[in-house]
């Protein structure tokens, strides 16, 4: 009898592992990596597809462990920007030589508009500067001067909805009127880049001593209606805290209310959010509270409230990592893109989780 208790139950945990295994649908890979480098943010710079085909922009830096507990990059020492392509949906990743147009910075007039139907175009936004592409990202134009709203100056990473040959609405964030970040607004061209103009703020301006409201991530809901996670620190009963929150638009960008159901206490990360091919959505941060990793949620109500919380990973050997972006693939997985690092690995390196949606549970 004991015999046959134990057989049974080795079945059934090797049934049990084997349903698991196929409900956990994760795959990690790593876009770039180099010893004594530090690779991180690509939020802070962007994420574009055509079909299979993916480019992320992200920094490279030298690693030097930082005795405050800070950022674990060198100062002192010059970093650049980079941008990686997978032609294979994130499968396999080519860092291209060329270093991208952030080291340039004399700053150039727009005169002609941009062409927004041209399929293989990409526009970057970068603090007060944009740029565009008009192959893929294989050659960049810019920088283009952005208005600052009559704010000190603007704080942009890309977040934009093409919506027309001339039209794009892009989500940035301004200083605040004291100079120091921010608060998120929307912004909309109509005539191909040539100008932008205020559509609304998408929220109040946070406490000016420490508070702030930066790196929106946003989508269209339908013709007239954006949602957009903002990422949040402040003080919340006299302690500096760090969290995301769900802000909606009705009217095409004019007006914003917060979705109070929604606060997610992840300790400051940016988040990205992603539509998927039966209009759910998919929310992807990082979590720099232990265990630290990337995680997500999905919406079936566009937003208005989300599933549990599902780890995409959790191996992370501190909270310096995350500032995910995330494309759809043609086959419905997601390509979430970070940086990272693992116990006993003191670089960062950029790594890539692709996942299904349906079999991600954790």
């Amino acid at each position: 009898m004991r015999l046959l208790l134990l057989t049974l139950c080795c079945a059934l945990s090797f049934s049990s592992a084997s349903l698991f295994a196929q409900d956990r649908d994760i795959k990690n890979v790593v876009v770039f990596q180099q010893e004594g480098r530090f690779a991180g943010w690509p939020a802070n710079f962007g994420i574009w597809s055509w079909g299979d085909e993916i480019l992320v922009g992200f920094t490279d830096g030298v690693y030097l462990k930082n005795p405050t507990g800070g950022h674990d990059v060198s100062r002192d020492e010059p970093s650049i920007t980079r941008q990686a392509r997978s032609l294979d949906g994130g499968e396999t990743w080519t860092v291209e030589e060329k270093n991208w147009l952030h080291d340039q910075e004399k700053m150039h007039e727009l005169t002609e508009a941009i062409d927004f139907s041209n399929p293989e175009v990409a526009l970057n936004l970068k603090g007060d500067k944009i740029y565009y592409s008009k192959d893929k990202g294989k050659s960049w134009a810019g920088p283009y001067q952005l208005p600052t709203f009559g704010r000190p100056d603007l704080l942009s990473r890309t977040d934009y909805i093409i919506e027309g040959p001339k039209q794009v609405t892009a989500f940035t964030t301004a200083t605040k009127q004291n100079g120091k970040e921010g608060q998120p607004l929307c912004m909309r061209t109509n005539d191909g880049g040539l100008t932008w103009k205020l559509v609304g703020w998408i929220m109040e301006e946070p406490a000016q001593d420490y508070g702030y409201a930066i790196m929106p991530a946003t989508v269209s809901l339908n013709e007239n209606s954006y949602l957009s996670i903002i990422r949040r620190g402040g003080r919340i009963d006299g302690k500096k805290q760090w969290w995301l929150e769900t802000f909606l638009s009705p009217d095409k960008g004019m007006s914003w209310y917060e979705l109070k159901d929604e606060t997610i206490n992840n300790a400051g990360n940016p988040a990205t959010l992603t539509r998927l091919d039966d209009n759910r959505l998919a929310m992807v941060y990082g979590f720099r509270r232990a265990p630290y990793g990337i995680r997500a949620k999905i919406s079936e109500d566009n937003g208005q409230s989300w599933g549990r919380e599902m780890i995409l990973r959790g191996d992370s050997a501190s909270w310096d990592i995350g500032y995910p972006r995330t494309v759809k693939r043609p086959d419905g997985k997601l390509v979430s893109i970070y940086y990272y690092h693992t116990e006993g690995q003191a670089f960062r390196f950029i790594g890539c989780t692709i996942w299904d949606p349906e079999n991600a549970w954790y």
